[in-house]
């Protein structure tokens, strides 16, 4: 089981840039979603005109699903500038892949419980560390995308885009170096290094 606890008001507000589309995630109902506090904050945002749209759906890390949903909320999700998702990380990491082109960012931190996980039928991961870096990294997890679950960039060792580790594997790096190019923050990657609270997952494990 996993949990999705939601990050303080003011770190949402921050994130946003113009106008933000919302997506909700209902869907394992291994997952705790804190319902009533997203649905508070978003209705805050709403009153405050910083929303373009909203849509509450199940099982966004499935692309087709997720895809013929948002169909009707086209227009508003082509006036946002910031997509927020309220998920788990995984959920957060296909919306990103979907939308690569706009600022996708977490509103939840994805804490660990002992037990089932779910099924999510893509590739992505997440490490429910407590602490999500996918706001720092353009939607790409660098602990996941990463065979040595860098946080404070690449290792030196990649070639031609692909990890030391294993040859047929990506570098996380040099993607989320990649997406922040195209999205035009290589600023984030240029500010201190973030050090990994490993105490959040301690928390919930007692």
């Amino acid at each position: 089981m996993l949990i999705t606890q939601l990050k303080d008001r003011e770190t949402i507000e921050g994130l946003i840039q113009g106008k933000a589309f919302v997506i909700n995630c209902h869907g394992c109902k291994e997952v705790h979603f804190p319902v009533s506090e997203a649905e508070a904050l978003q209705k805050a945002l709403a009153e405050a005109g910083k929303l373009t749209g909203c849509i509450t759906t199940d099982y966004i890390c499935n692309v087709e699903n997720l895809t013929k949903r948002l169909e009707k909320h086209a227009s508003a999700i082509a006036a946002a500038e910031t997509i927020l998702v309220f998920s788990c990380g995984v959920g957060v990491q296909t919306v990103a892949d979907m939308f690569a082109d706009k600022r996708v960012c977490a509103c939840c931190d994805t804490l660990p419980m002992p037990g089932f996980q779910g099924v999510t039928p893509l590739e992505y991961d997440c490490d429910q560390c407590g602490e999500c870096y996918l706001n720092l990294t353009g939607g790409i997890c660098p602990i996941t995308a990463c065979s040595k679950s860098l946080v404070n960039g690449q290792c030196g060792g990649a070639k031609n885009g692909k990890c030391e580790c294993d040859a047929g594997m990506d570098c996380g790096w040099e993607r989320i170096y990649q997406r922040l190019k195209m999205l035009g923050r290589l600023d984030l990657i240029q500010s201190p290094v973030q050090i990994r609270n490993f105490a959040t997952d301690l928390e919930v494990s007692k």
